[in-house]
C-alpha cells in the first residue's frame, strides 16, 4: 500500500498477536487482529470481557507492543520504532481517556490537566489552552478544584481535558463512561462527539455500552481475540 493511502489511516493494525502467561500457562488475548481507522472517525470497539479490547487499545496507544504484526499510525509503522521513539509519538499524537480518571488527588483541575503538556515541555506549558479547555468541558468555575471536590462526572470531565492539552490527533477512550451514572456517560459521551466535530479528532473508545454506537461512523465488533465484525456505520461529516 502506498504511503498516501497509508496517510487515510489514523490507526491501521495488520495480524496483531498478543499473549501473556498466567503461571506456565500462555493465554493468547489477540490472535490476529486486523483494524483499520480512519483519520475523523468516532470508532467503538465492543464485545463481551475478556475478548481483547483494552489490550488491542493499549498496543494502538503505544502503551505496550503486539508480539506479532504490524501497527500505523497516521502512517508512521511503529514497529521501526524504539521505546523513546514510541514514547515522542504517543506524547505527539495520542491523548487518553480511561474508565478510572487517574487525576493526582493533591493538584487542582488546572494543574492535573497540564501535566501531559508539562511532561512534554516543562517551559512551555499552555495554561490558556488547560482554562479554555476546562471551560470547553462545562469545567470554568471549577479549574481551582481538586478532585476530591469534584463529582464523578466532573472529574471524568477533567481527563477529557487532560487527554486533549496537546491536541493529539487521536483520542483513545477505554470505557470512558463505565464508573459514571447513565446521565453523566450521557451527557460525557455526547461532549467527546461534539469536540470530534469541533478539532476533527478521531476518537477510538472501547465500550460495553450499545448506545455509544448509535452516533459512532464505525462499529468494530470483537470476539475471542479476533474482530469479528467491522462495519461504516455512517460516513464521517
Amino acid at each position: 500500500m502506498s504511503n498516501h493511502a497509508m496517510s487515510e489511516y489514523a490507526v491501521k493494525t495488520e495480524n496483531i498477536h498478543k499473549s501473556y502467561f498466567s503461571g506456565p500457562q500462555q493465554v493468547d488475548v489477540l490472535k490476529g487482529v486486523n483494524l483499520e481507522v480512519l483519520n475523523g472517525e468516532v470508532a467503538v470497539i465492543m464485545g463481551p470481557s475478556g475478548v481483547g479490547k483494552s489490550t488491542l487499545l493499549h498496543i494502538v496507544g503505544m502503551l505496550d507492543r503486539s508480539d506479532k504484526g504490524r501497527l500505523w499510525i497516521r502512517g508512521r509503522d511503529v514497529s521501526e520504532l524504539d521505546k523513546v521513539g514510541m514514547a515522542r509519538l504517543r506524547n505527539a499524537t495520542i491523548g487518553f481517556v480511561f474508565q478510572f480518571h487517574h487525576l493526582l488527588p493533591e493538584f487542582s483541575a488546572l494543574e492535573n490537566v497540564l501535566i501531559p503538556s508539562l511532561i512534554r515541555d516543562s517551559k512551555n506549558a499552555d495554561e490558556d489552552y488547560a482554562r479554555e479547555l476546562l471551560e470547553r468541558v462545562g469545567l470554568k468555575e471549577r479549574v481551582l478544584h481538586k478532585p476530591r471536590e469534584l463529582s464523578g462526572g466532573e472529574r471524568q470531565r477533567v481527563a477529557v481535558a487532560r487527554a486533549l492539552i496537546n491536541k493529539p490527533q487521536i483520542v483513545l477512550a477505554d470505557e470512558p463512561t463505565g464508573n459514571l451514572d447513565k446521565q453523566s456517560g450521557e451527557s460525557l459521551y455526547h461532549l467527546l462527539l461534539e469536540l470530534n466535530r469541533e478539532l476533527g479528532q478521531t476518537l477510538l473508545i472501547v465500550t460495553h455500552n450499545e448506545h455509544m454506537a448509535d452516533n459512532a461512523h464505525r462499529l468494530i465488533l470483537m470476539d475471542d481475540g479476533h474482530i469479528a465484525d467491522q462495519k461504516v456505520i455512517a460516513r464521517r461529516s
